[in-house]
């Protein structure tokens, strides 16, 4: 299967639509929600790198740049997966799958999201960013979407390291290296990942499994889901801790202990209710995965200055 050719039903012509909703389905093809949690890591690590503020026009640059990437990376995963979005109760109204773009205009659009982004990152902030990027980009679509996604459950547990890329090319954007605390917070999104993915995908299991998509809920009891997301949850509030030696700050060392102690919580909440036979209810884990995340990396942005 190719970017251009993977098999979808043939798509409608594209109805004729005002400027402005053009617009918005271009912007919804970058998957904007996904979008802002990328950034919410990236600012406070470039801030740990800096002790403070960076320069304005490296957190500038490097905001605009990793939002460019990530919006490529998305809109070429609309175009890839356009077939099994169609299928999809949640993604069933993505722009493609409407035919309000077509998949080539959506694959130039992705392509030049991506060529902005290199440009942007590698004259406006080093090259170093912007091949990290790239990588991002090219984990992505090439590893994720089309080598692991329809093929085995560890999809998103290998696959999930892309959206950890933005913690080392905030830091690389100020140090102009990766070192010891970025690769500590790549550690800590990717452990992450699964538990907020599962907990996700427990919830839609049928429009995964209706797609042919492996993903672990699918193909897995739910006491051996859960009982993995109780292991990654355990493991991801360890590698957290790791942070502190590298000047993370006692806030972060509160956020990391309180917040840790939540999610660990709620994730031992829900195997105890599959284990028991009782509705899994796994929603509350995956909003609160949300919430931890956030909250993590603002402790780490607030604790530089306190």
């Amino acid at each position: 299967m190719t970017i251009a050719s993977a098999a979808a039903p043939a798509t409608a012509e594209v109805p004729a639509r005002t400027a402005l909703g053009v617009i918005r389905s271009y912007v919804a093809l970058t998957k904007p929600r996904i979008i802002e949690l990328l950034l919410v890591t990236t600012v406070p690590v470039m801030m740990l790198a800096a002790h403070g503020w960076p320069r304005l026009w490296t957190l500038v640059a490097t905001l605009i740049g990793g939002t460019l990437a990530a919006g490529s990376a998305n809109t070429i995963n609309c175009v890839v997966d356009r077939d099994i979005d169609a299928l999809m109760a949640r993604t069933r109204r993505r722009p493609v799958v409407r035919a309000e773009i077509t998949p080539t205009a959506a694959l130039r659009f992705g392509i030049v999201l991506g060529m902005a982004a290199t440009l942007l990152l590698g004259l406006g902030v080093n090259w170093l960013s912007a091949v990290l990027a790239d990588g991002a980009i090219a984990f992505y679509v090439f590893v994720y979407t089309l080598g692991l996604k329809r093929r085995t459950p560890s999809n998103i547990v290998i696959g999930g390291a892309a959206g950890c890329f933005p913690v080392l090319i905030g830091w690389s954007a100020v140090r102009g290296n990766v070192g010891w605390p970025a690769a500590v917070l790549f550690a800590v999104v990717f452990l992450w990942t699964p538990p907020h993915f599962w907990s996700l995908a427990m919830r839609f299991r049928d429009d995964y499994a209706a797609a042919g998509v492996p993903m672990l809920p699918v193909v897995a009891a739910p006491i051996r889901v859960t009982r993995q997301i109780v292991l990654y949850s355990w493991a991801m509030v360890g590698v957290s801790l790791l942070l502190l030696p590298f000047g993370a700050g006692w806030l972060y060392g509160v956020a990391a202990v309180g917040l840790g102690g939540a999610f660990v919580a709620e994730a031992h909440r829900l195997h105890r209710r599959v284990r028991r036979g009782e509705t899994a209810r796994p929603m509350p884990l995956f909003h609160l995965s949300i919430t931890y995340l956030s909250l993590l990396f603002g402790a780490l942005a607030v604790s530089q200055f306190v």
